[in-house]
């Protein structure tokens, strides 16, 4: 334990020049995106093989996460080749004002070391990382995960009360939220363990070929609370599990709170022992479901008041927007405030608030809009209604001008909302010609540029037929 304790200890020498590193971010990058993210971004302390980094939000580390960490890495590797990877330290009480006074620096520098809020005192596993952003306060509830908050409050008051806790559900519903809530709340006087299974597994097999494995089972058996997330990635590792089995009835045994997230419960495990699927039937199974539609609305708004004190409110999104990122986007969590996020960046990018029509594009690979949603009667009645003609005058072969641009603006919504070809679209139209269907959608085309009173009339028709289609037919 020393010596590794030792080989991560802060360096003496050659320490980055973190000012320097900065200049070449903000040439690599550019003035906007260094001055919006990554002049947020402070230097806390350079260990043997990585550094520690702090920003004032999980907003903030996220988004550099996803688009710049790989290149920054890079960067900072051409300083230090010893440099595998980057730490964030999210530091939600900072003042951004004052952020460059370095009495502030070392007073997070003390708070990350004393609160083991990382992992470089007091774990040569390297991997103990509690989020102090993911507490117990700012998890949103709802019907679908009422029960899994209780259960996960309750075993943080009562340590024991229900062992093992498992919680499971699909990909970001909050589950590993919560094991890291829990572990907020009882690692100031618990030795507490969180770790993925996926890590654990990595441990294991390194324990092995260092032949130090000791010291991996006298860690994980002497630590008062293991919180296990994705359970089903042991799947198929069969000395893993052997040694996993143990560790849960040493730790079971002597009173030590188990926590277990997974995606499926746990007699859907795959190639996982069934002893082990036993142990965690014999506590609490507790599913987390789909958000439902008063809790995806909840998160919505929640998350779009953090937003505009973030942005100092220069980002507005209208409820007609939230309303709409709420109904339709409904497979988990994450994909909804990475909706909301998306949302944003169109705003700041364009200084613009986007319309519905334009919410759909930006959202697509989002929406559970199918294509059968969408359909040209759906379509041909709107229209109608719009312009206030019949359906029968819209289908008519007459060419009354009353009737043209309505029947063309039908057939362009057509082909722009529905997967339908030409020929379908034309069928659907009294049987015209797919050269007819051409004409018309490249003449709205080119009236949109021109006239401004059509343009704003179709989009306001799509976001009838995309919004709101059941009240309007």
């Amino acid at each position: 334990m020393k010596n590794n304790l030792q080989n991560n200890s802060p360096l003496e020498e050659k320490k980055l020049d973190w000012k320097i590193v900065q200049n070449v971010m903000k040439d690599k990058f550019g003035s906007d995106i260094f001055d919006s993210w990554l002049k947020k971004i402070e230097l806390i302390n350079e260990y043997k093989n990585y550094v520690l980094i702090s920003v004032s939000t999980r907003f903030i580390r996220d988004w550099i996460t996803s688009r710049y960490l790989d290149q920054i890495l890079q960067i900072v590797k051409s300083f230090k080749k010893d440099i595998v990877r980057i730490e964030f330290l999210v530091d939600d009480k900072k003042n951004i004002a004052n952020k460059n006074n370095s009495q502030d620096k070392q007073n997070l520098k003390n708070n990350e070391i004393n609160n083991n809020i990382s992992f470089i005192k007091d774990s040569y596993l390297q991997y103990n990382r509690i989020d102090p952003n993911k507490n117990f306060n700012n998890f949103i509830t709802g019907q679908s995960n009422k029960l899994a908050f209780e259960a996960s409050k309750k075993v943080s008051q009562e340590i024991a009360h229900y062992n093992p806790l498992y919680l499971y559900g699909g990909v970001g519903m909050g589950k590993t939220h919560l094991l890291n809530a829990i572990g907020l709340e009882l690692k100031d006087k618990n030795k507490v363990m969180f770790i993925s299974a996926e890590r654990f597994m990595y441990q294991f097999v390194k324990s092995i070929k260092s032949n130090d494995m000791v010291k991996f089972k006298e860690y994980f058996r002497n630590t008062d609370i293991l919180l296990i997330d994705d359970i089903q990635f042991m799947n198929g590792k069969e000395a893993m599990q052997e040694e996993f089995f143990h560790t849960f009835n040493a730790l079971f045994d002597k009173g030590s709170q188990i926590i277990v997230s997974a995606d499926r419960p746990p007699n859907k495990l795959s190639r996982i022992q069934d002893r082990i699927k036993s142990r965690f039937s014999g506590g609490l199974v507790v599913d987390i479901q789909n958000p439902d539609y008063e809790l995806r609305s909840k998160i919505i708004k929640s998350k779009t008041e953090e937003l505009k004190l973030f942005y100092s409110n220069q980002v507005h999104i209208n409820e007609e927007i939230q309303k709409f990122i709420s109904t339709e986007v409904r497979t988990s969590i994450r994909e909804l405030v990475g909706a909301l996020n998306r949302i944003v960046s169109f705003s700041r990018i364009y200084n613009k608030i986007p319309n519905l029509s334009e919410v759909r594009v930006i959202l697509k690979d989002l929406l559970n809009l199918s294509e059968n949603k969408v359909t040209i009667d759906t379509i041909q009645t709107i229209v109608c209604k719009f312009f206030k003609i019949s359906k029968n005058e819209m289908l008519s072969p007459r060419r009354s001008r009353y009737l043209v641009r309505p029947r063309q603006t039908a057939i362009y919504l057509a082909k722009m909302l529905t997967s339908k070809s030409l020929p379908e679209i034309g069928r659907a139209f009294s049987n015209r010609d797919h050269t007819t269907v051409i004409h018309s959608v490249k003449t709205i085309e080119k009236l949109r540029k021109e006239d401004n009173e059509l343009n704003i009339n179709i989009d306001s028709l799509k976001n009838k037929i995309l919004y709101n289609q059941d009240n309007e037919i």
